[in-house]
């Protein structure tokens, strides 16, 4: 099999793709996997959108503007289906296989042209099954590969005037938009361009133009919307509030460990024992240094999930590629790439099946179905059934929101927002929307606590 995908021939992408096929249908047939906590907020998101409330005016939550309005189009196509997330998911992904292994051989990144790094990406993508389907991080992982492409042709290229510095900051700002924690990922730009593409002055303004450009734009929408005041307040406190740990670190890593060793052996092969091109050295520095930053970008994402690792893919992918392009036949060679090829996906899908029980996963509801429903508290299974009515999506960022230091201005904005949005049932476990009311006599006076912690609109 090692053989079949070392052959500079694009007729190998049909194996990818039957590979990625076969892999679909044992996901999505045979015991597929529930919503998740981070799916659900998705689709309610999108769902609220939909209805022409607008994020961070009307709905507290850290999803970037770009993905929430990816999302309001898929729930105006699709509703709420779980299956559109799982297929557009795996299209993006198809998308990233296709345009990596095209740069990592346009560039001649290796010694080779092979389509080896398509079937090891596509085997990867398989670390986790959220990490398959449709989010925001995925979303803005597809802009982010392509402004490591631009970063590519820079390697190659050097022209003081190609369109490619532009693109790199476009594509980045536009990355930004649907995952805001991927600012990080300016400094990188910045680094790189000047360290190991030797951006001029010219060009690093032009590719800094294109970064804020749709930042700016978005900002603009805000604006035009009157809800500009609310986004510049809410934003920042999304790098503040608590986290979501949806899964451990150490899965992570025990799941990740073959791979991870595969690629620390790719890389000192290549950088010890082989020899290698000034421009293959720059490209190497780009990968390590995007590791670097990918790395501290997990210390202010506050969902962590593993659908967050998609960051990792195309630098892993490239530096186990370098292990098997150098180990070109062999026991090790052959018995490494069918344990991660067959073996890799087999046993993450088999992890992940017997963690189902886990609060990371939905629990069915039983709960009566409410035409609006507000949770002030992280159990989203009561969406299920029931539409969300009020604000507050994101508990964490609620909670962070509601402890800010408020003058009369900024109660008047959450009066309104209660105002507009009264929903018509409120779960309260932690008295968040009691000491609510509180401050609000002319909206306390609409609601009635039937039991403790929960509360109903008067009829």
């Amino acid at each position: 099999m090692l053989s079949f995908f070392r052959v500079n021939d694009p007729f190998r992408l049909i194996g990818v793709g039957i590979y990625l096929l076969v892999l679909t249908l044992v996901y999505l047939l045979f015991n597929p996997f529930p919503v998740t906590s981070a799916q659900l907020t998705w689709l309610i998101l999108g769902e609220r959108v939909g209805d022409g409330f607008l994020l961070y005016k009307d709905i507290i939550d850290d999803t970037g503007p770009l993905a929430a309005g990816f999302f309001m189009l898929m729930d105006l196509i699709f509703g709420r289906s779980l299956l559109a997330y799982e297929l557009v998911g795996r299209i993006l992904i198809i998308f990233q296989i296709l345009y990596w292994n095209s740069i990592l051989i346009k560039f001649r990144a290796f010694d080779e042209n092979t389509y080896l790094p398509a079937i090891i990406m596509a085997a990867l993508f398989h670390f986790s099954f959220d990490m398959l389907s449709l989010s925001p991080a995925l979303l803005a992982s597809c802009f982010l590969i392509l402004a490591l492409g631009q970063l590519f042709s820079q390697t190659v290229l050097q022209k003081e005037g190609s369109e490619s510095t532009l693109l790199i900051g476009l594509y980045a700002g536009i990355a930004t938009g649907f995952q805001p924690n991927y600012l990080l990922f300016l400094p990188y730009l910045i680094f790189t361009g000047i360290a190991i593409s030797g951006f001029s002055f010219r060009q690093l303004m032009l590719s800094l133009i294109g970064y804020f450009l749709p930042i700016l734009l978005i900002g603009v929408f805000y604006f035009w919307t009157e809800g500009l005041i609310e986004a510049i307040e809410i934003w920042p406190l999304s790098f503040l509030s608590e986290k979501y740990y949806y899964q451990s670190s150490l899965d992570w890593l025990m799941l990740g460990a073959f791979p991870i060793l595969i690629a620390v052996v790719g890389y000192f092969v290549s950088t010890v024992l082989k020899g290698s091109t000034i421009n293959q050295q720059k490209q190497r520095n780009l990968v390590i240094l995007w590791l670097i930053f990918a790395a501290f970008e997990f210390l202010i994402i506050k969902r962590q999930g593993a659908f967050q690792l998609v960051i990792f893919i195309p630098v892993l992918t490239y530096l186990i590629s370098q292990f098997y392009i150098y180990f070109r036949s062999g026991m090790i060679a052959n018995g490494t790439f069918l344990l991660l090829i067959l073996a890799f996906p087999a046993f993450t899908w088999w992890f992940w099946q017997q963690e189902i029980t886990s609060d990371y996963f939905v629990k069915q509801s039983t709960n009566q179905p409410e035409k609006s429903l507000m949770v002030l508290g992280n159990d989203l299974s009561y969406f299920q059934n029931s539409n969300l009515g009020g604000p507050f999506l994101n508990y964490n960022l609620s909670r962070e929101y509601l402890e800010q230091e408020r003058g009369l201005p900024e109660k008047a904005r959450i009066f309104q927002m209660l105002q507009v949005q009264k929903s018509e049932v409120v779960l309260d476990p932690n008295g968040e929307f009691k000491r609510l009311l509180r401050q609000f006599p002319a909206l306390e006076v609409k609601y009635q606590e039937v039991k403790p912690g929960e509360f109903r609109l008067k009829k």
